[in-house]
């Protein structure tokens, strides 16, 4: 199973931090392998939230549903994600730094279904990419912030 693992410090504090990460909603604001993501149902964020996202796959594109599995509020969120050919497990740290900023630990599992699986091996690089990408979207996205907030 391919493990992604990426770090990133921002200059946005910890809450706001998480509070923008953890709503998956905002997931195509920093992942460029997000097209579209909304939350199903109610308004709050916390354990059993679920969300809509439309990812690139490949050249195409694909369905997944995300739900929160743990929230422990301003520290961590864990997210599984189920589509037709992938699994996906997102466990998302976050800690205070000592200039008031945060440093955000993002792990991702994911698991290819099916025939898919067999694929696995070969997709190191690819997959490789996608957390680059993700880490260099959501490093951009939280710079934003912290400079629209005057930090």
């Amino acid at each position: 199973m391919p493990r992604l693992h990426e770090t990133i410090d921002t200059r946005l504090p910890q809450q706001d931090t998480f509070d923008f990460i953890a709503d998956f909603a905002n997931s195509q604001v920093w992942d460029p392998g997000t097209i579209t993501s909304k939350r199903l149902g109610g308004t709050g964020v916390g354990t059993g939230t679920s969300y809509a996202l439309t990812v690139k796959v490949g050249r195409g594109t694909a369905p997944m549903v995300y739900t929160i599995e743990t929230y422990e509020p301003s520290t961590r969120v864990v997210l599984r994600g189920e589509g037709n050919t992938v699994t996906a497990r997102d466990d998302i740290r976050f800690e205070a730094t000592a200039d008031g900023g945060t440093r955000v630990d993002y792990t991702a599992d994911i698991e290819l279904k099916g025939w898919m699986r067999l694929l696995t091996p070969f997709l190191g690089g690819a997959f490789r990419k996608l957390g680059e990408d993700a880490r260099t979207g959501m490093t951009a996205a939280l710079a934003e912030r912290a400079a629209a907030a005057g930090r």
